[in-house]
């Protein structure tokens, strides 16, 4: 029986590089599968969410002056409706138009939404007006499947 002995010779240098290659590898093999993988459980809480969070904004024009109303939502409650950019000019020609909001924004805040919302017969078409700029601002926020 003939044996040849071998001897192989191993810097050191490559061995480390090559260590350190097949620990990249499997990082990224990981990270590529968690990125890229199936997400097997949906998040509990956008499944029950109705809005995107944020802040949504509707315009209203009234004899040239242009005001917003801004809605503030978070994933399943309308938090808060105020009014923007409304200057003095249009305050003192339109009186109604803060109270008739504050009015249909505690009653929307409470109720969590525009449905069965009642107002007075002086700020009918106020509340009107308002309504519909506040369902605008809402069907910008709301999630769409």
């Amino acid at each position: 029986m003939s044996s040849k002995t071998k001897i192989v010779v191993l810097h050191m240098k490559e061995v480390i590089y090559t260590g350190i290659f097949v620990v990249f590898a499997i990082v990224l093999a990981v990270l590529l599968f968690m990125m890229f993988g199936k997400n097997k459980e949906a998040d509990p809480a956008s499944a029950d969410a109705v809005y995107h969070a944020g802040v949504y904004t509707s315009p209203i024009t009234l004899n040239d002056n242009t005001f917003d109303v801004e809605v503030t939502v978070d994933e399943d409650h309308i938090n808060s409706i105020s009014l923007k950019n409304l200057s003095e000019t249009t305050t003192a020609m339109y009186p109604l138009m803060e109270p008739a909001l504050d009015a249909l924004s505690t009653q929307i805040c409470q109720s969590q939404s525009t449905e069965n919302i009642t107002y007075s017969e002086e700020n009918k078409y106020t509340s009107m007006l308002l309504l519909d700029a506040i369902n605008k601002a809402l069907d910008k926020a709301r999630i769409t499947e």
